[in-house]
């Protein structure tokens, strides 16, 4: 069932809302409802170790909850977002800031482009029936730009102990990071993965 423009506006409209209300609480779990039950939601640490959730409540527990949690008064402002209506798709690109202040009072930011690839769906059946949710998003970020501002902000003194336990959890033992070969859903969207919206062919094999 195809969505039209409007219908992916409104959607996105809420979801740029709940962003806020949880950011001002610290707790992005509500977020949940706005995916799909089998939605996946991933991305990559390293090339061998990426994070994925599949389904809502993994995405509750590990992608919007130990993943986020720590991140007090962290925020992620939209940007700009690019909506394409004939593949019920949107991108996102956010700043990542912290909410914590320097010693010349400029807010400690991860440099370099961050975002999130959405696609959506028309929902068929279930407690669900007829809603628009997110199917799969797939995050990118810089993460040598990241662990740059974590370290500015520890080495700073600024650290609040929820951040630094947050950034004691981390590695292969974490639900939800895999190594490449383990990864349960694809690191490219599934339909795109598929082959569904292809857009430029593989250049022919040169010949001899």
């Amino acid at each position: 069932m195809s969505l039209t423009r409007a219908e992916i506006e409104e959607f996105w409209e809420t979801w740029l809302d709940i962003n806020r209300q949880v950011e001002a609480t610290g707790d992005w779990r509500p977020m949940a409802e706005w995916y799909a039950e089998d939605a996946t939601y991933g991305w990559m640490y390293s090339p061998d170790e990426h994070f994925m959730a599949v389904g809502r409540d993994q995405i509750r527990d590990w992608a919007i909850g130990i993943e986020m949690d720590g991140l007090d008064g962290w925020h992620y402002d939209y940007q700009c977002t690019m909506i394409d209506d004939a593949k019920s798709m949107a991108v996102g690109f956010w700043k990542q800031r912290s909410g914590i202040l320097d010693e010349a009072g400029q807010e400690y930011e991860i440099l370099g482009i961050g975002g999130s690839w959405f696609g959506f769906e028309r929902q068929v059946g279930g407690a669900d029936d007829g809603l628009i949710k997110i199917a799969w998003q797939r995050d990118w970020f810089d993460m040598p730009s990241t662990a740059h501002t974590f370290m500015a902000i520890v080495e700073a003194g600024k650290a609040p102990d929820t951040l630094l336990k947050r950034m004691s959890v981390g590695g292969l033992k974490v639900p939800g990071h895999y190594r490449y070969q383990d990864i349960p859903s694809s690191v490219w969207p599934p339909p795109v993965e598929a082959g569904e919206h292809i857009t430029q062919q593989k250049a022919p094999e040169a010949t001899a």
